[in-house]
């Protein structure tokens, strides 16, 4: 107990003797102390020695503290102590703490018109008028543990409280309890046997990593190292302290565990006016061997709040002596005589506002407000102030997500992670090499490198079960390296595991390392032997008919042109030139077979005369030139190509037929993609491979291999798996495209403060390619690239349609409706000329020709009405025109021939 020395009394009489020339005006203030609360005690009367030394405070009136103790919830002895105070006339009483003897003096000071003023925890929710508290209301405290609970986004939580008054300080967030969005688990601290190992094992098993404990400041560490035992102190577990006092408890052994131990403080050892205080007592300790503090590294929140009190109660009295000479009055506990000042000094306290060891002191209806609670947390140095929370603004969370982020890392630096995964080719394998790693592979490198670059180390096992992770219908329980997550045996899962929405809810996922989706895996078909007109596979069946229709469009035409062309009739004997008709060469079967020789690249004995039929010619000769090159071209590409036809082109292909087995790995997210899934194909998938005999399901990924090398059957599993296994199997490929679309990530426990960390490494090692190198050298370099084919050479050569070739019959026509154009003009032409000659109309001579042009039949020769004459054309073919003559015959029977 803090004993004061006489010494300090005696000068401050003497002070007050020389200043004012006689004895101090004395008030005489009660305190009643339990015999624990020395740091109490204490305060009370360093506060008092101290406000005695000052000026600007009661000025001249001294105060005088008189000081008994009382047993521990003993309200008989407060009764009889608090009387006897009173009996010598007192201002107010402090104390006792505890609530028993507490609400006794409470009754008396409000019978007495007497401050009471209090400074610990009241579960009360009113209390007399006479009675003050400068200790925060118990519901405003509730609120403030409400409020970050609901700021943390706790929606499983465990509350283990002491005693009665726990369930009290706690009463706002056990309402939580009422909503169904929560579950809250409320259990009790059985203080007498103080072995909570079996109570801690119990919440592990529940999966209970959150808990509200409330405890007496002293049982801390007891608590702390009992859940040590059990590995509930690590970075899932999160710790809420409810009391204000845990910066007084030695945390060493708990800051490097990971665990998060949060708690709210009054008092901040920052405070210049906290700063000072301790300065003295620590001083006072070190020359008495005790003070306030009692050895502790901080002040105690009620040790402060003692001396808050005697500030408010000398600061009342101070503005009540500007007012009123103030003296005490001796009462009797036997007489209902009141204080004349008690009411006037309760306002007074009510109505101040100052700024304490506390911070503000302030009320509002009676009660404690506008203070501030510091949010503390516990890192690697010590607790530090995180955030603040006030009545009125509520959580105010200061410390920045790259703090936090920091702090997670400086905590995870030179750590050792324990790493679940199972085997599953290429991501984790059985190192090869003795004496080295005992594991290696895609997910492996990947986690070297997030482990290099964040400075942790790490142990690798594989799951019990040897699976991924799948719930179980029936128990609801989870196996595979999800569970080990979710019983926290493991820090991490590195493997080839999806990213699920069902997991999601029992764990957690970084960013994904690669993206993929579900499709299938089958055995190459055997290839088809060449069918017998496989030489026409080259054109589609349109284009064969266009070319047909074309042929004989084009023949048609021609016979037609060169009829109408003067310039195709000519002297079939030019040795007799006194030949009497002119021939046509273009008969029908002529340009039949004139067209079929040159789209058949061998020509013919007839040639063209009349720029028309030359025009057509020309035109037909590059239509025939296209479309042999490109027949050409594309029979080469189908007579390389190794043309096999496969039995399925996808999922709809499986879906509709039961000959082909198909199947998936036994637990996993592939099973569970077709389990869940709404779409028709798909629920005819899974109903197929639920009720096939015997099991289409297989338990890794190399027993579904095997069972698509046998045949009849088709394995769907992960595309990225399906790709590593086609880089080195020739005879399997892939079908059909991505039925889903998912992502791998790292899997670690809910909660995990390592997620964030390990997810920006992930996207830094993307940005640098750094994973591409690694799926390059997993996936190609190890033994794979053996059936690296070029995907477009793969593919069959497809037909060449009208698309490809389109374009030259539309010059094939153009040059048609050219030639008729031309063979028109040419028939105008010599139509005038020879109706000139003949003076006759034109209209007569072009009658006469046209009626001769369209006999079709017995029509390749017509007669001459004159000796023709010799014409030689532009290009120098020597012919019979219809108005020319042969040279030397002019005449033929005294007169000119016409044609």
């Amino acid at each position: 107990m803090y004993v004061s020395t006489s010494w300090l009394g005696m000068v401050v009489i003497f002070a007050f003797i020389r200043t004012n020339g006689g004895l101090p005006n004395t008030i005489r203030i009660g305190g009643l102390f339990e015999t624990e609360y020395g740091g109490e005690l204490g305060a009370f009367k360093f506060a008092v020695e101290k406000l005695n030394l000052r000026n600007d405070i009661l000025g001249q009136i001294l105060l005088v503290y008189d000081v008994l103790d009382v047993p521990v919830q003993d309200s008989f002895q407060a009764s009889k102590k608090v009387c006897r105070q009173i009996k010598e006339g007192v201002a107010a009483i402090f104390g006792p703490v505890t609530s028993l003897s507490s609400a006794h003096v409470q009754s008396i000071c409000n019978t007495y018109e007497l401050p009471h003023i209090q400074f610990h925890w009241d579960s009360r929710d009113t209390r007399d008028y006479f009675s003050i508290s400068v200790y925060p209301h118990y519901l405003t405290l509730s609120r403030a543990y409400r409020d970050l609970i609901l700021y943390w986004g706790w929606k499983k939580f465990t509350v283990l409280y002491e005693d009665n008054e726990g369930l009290i300080r706690l009463q706002e967030v056990l309402k939580a309890n009422e909503s169904e969005d929560y579950k809250v688990t409320v259990r009790k601290l059985d203080t007498s046997e103080k072995n909570y190992v079996n109570l801690f094992k119990e919440l592990k098993e529940k999966d209970e990593v959150k808990l509200v404990i409330d405890c007496d400041v002293y049982r801390v560490k007891e608590i702390l190292h009992q859940a040590l035992k059990v590995n509930m102190v690590s970075e899932y577990n999160h710790y809420l302290f409810t009391t204000l006092d845990l910066g007084l408890v030695d945390l060493e052994d708990y800051k490097y565990g990971g665990a998060n131990i949060t708690s709210l403080r009054i008092i901040d050892p920052q405070n210049p006016k906290v700063m000072n205080v301790m300065s003295d007592w620590s001083i006072e300790e070190m020359r008495t061997g005790s003070s306030p503090l009692q050895g502790q590294r901080e002040i105690k929140s009620e040790t402060a709040l003692v001396y808050d009190g005697v500030h408010l109660l000398a600061r009342s009295l101070h503005e009540l002596s500007r007012a009123h000479e103030i003296n005490t009055t001796p009462l009797s506990c036997s007489k209902t005589t009141t204080w004349e000042h008690g009411r006037s000094l309760l306002n007074y306290m009510k109505s101040m506002d100052f700024e304490g060891l506390s911070g503000r002191v302030q009320f509002t209806n009676g009660e404690r407000s506008e203070f501030v609670l510091d949010v503390l947390e516990l890192t690697t140095k010590d607790l530090q102030k995180i955030g603040i929370w006030s009545p009125k603004t509520g959580i105010n969370i200061t410390k920045t997500y790259y703090e936090r982020r920091k702090q997670v890392k400086e905590s995870l630096a030179n750590k050792t992670l324990s790493v679940v995964t199972v085997l599953d080719k290429p991501y984790v394998m059985e190192a090869s090499t003795p004496g080295g790693p005992q594991y290696e592979g895609f997910a492996v490198d990947l986690l070297d490198m997030v482990a290099k670059s964040l400075k942790f180390n790490y142990t690798m096992y594989v799951a019990p079960d040897g699976k991924y992770g799948a719930k179980d219908k029936d128990t609801g329980e989870w196996n595979g390296m999800v569970r080990e997550l979710i019983e926290r045996k493991a820090d991490l899962a590195v493997a080839g595991i999806s990213i699920t929405y069902k997991r999601e809810e029992v764990i957690d996922f970084t960013k994904p390392f690669l993206n993929l989706g579900i499709t299938i895996l089958f055995k190459k078909p055997e290839k088809s032997p060449p069918k017998l007109f496989s030489f026409l596979s080259p054109l589609s069946i349109e284009v064969w008919v266009y070319m047909l229709a074309a042929y004989l469009c084009v023949s048609f035409m021609l016979f037609v042109i060169a009829r109408f062309s003067p310039y195709e009739w000519c002297n079939p004997h030019p040795c007799n030139p006194d030949a009497d008709v002119v021939e046509n060469q273009f008969t029908i079967l002529n340009s039949l077979w004139f067209t079929i020789g040159s789209l058949m690249q061998q020509g013919c004995e007839l040639a063209p005369r009349a720029i028309s039929t030359r025009l057509v010619s020309g035109i037909w000769w590059f239509f025939t030139l296209i479309m042999i090159s490109s027949y050409t071209a594309n029979l080469a590409a189908f007579l390389t190509v190794e043309r096999m036809v496969s039995p399925i082109e996808g999922a709809d292909d499986l879906a509709k037929q039961t000959r082909i087995k198909y199947g998936t790995l036994n637990s996993g997210s592939t099973k569970s993609f077709f389990e869940k899934s709404n779409l028709p194909t798909y629920q005819r998938m899974w109903n197929f491979m639920q009720s096939t005999e015997p099991s289409v399901f297989v338990n890794s990924s190399s027993e579904g291999l095997e069972r698509v090398k046998t045949g009849e059957y088709a394995y769907l599993a992960e595309s990225t798996t399906i790709e590593y296994e086609i880089e080195r199997n020739c005879d399997l490929m892939k079908v059909g495209g991505l039925l889903d679309s998912k992502g791998y990530g790292i899997a670690t426990p809910q909660g995990s403060d390592y997620k964030d960390l390990i997810s920006s490494e992930i996207l830094r090692l993307q940005e640098e390619q750094d994973i591409h190198r690694l799926h390059t050298k997993w996936w190609k370099e190890k033994s794979g690239g053996k059936c690296n084919v070029d995907e477009k050479k793969k593919q069959d050569a497809s037909a060449l349609g009208v698309t490809n070739v389109g374009g030259v019959f539309v010059v094939l026509v153009g040059g048609i409706i050219a030639g008729c154009f031309v063979a028109m003009c040419e028939f105008l032409w010599k139509a005038r000329k020879n109706a000139k000659e003949d003076k006759q109309s034109l209209c007569s001579e072009m009658a006469e020709e046209l009626r001769f042009a369209v006999r079709c039949i017995g029509s390749s020769k017509k007669p001459l009405k004159r000796k023709p004459s010799k014409d030689i054309l532009d290009n120098g073919l020597q012919f019979m025109p219809l108005t020319g003559v042969m040279p030397g015959q002019n005449s033929v029977g005294g007169r000119e021939l016409y044609a």
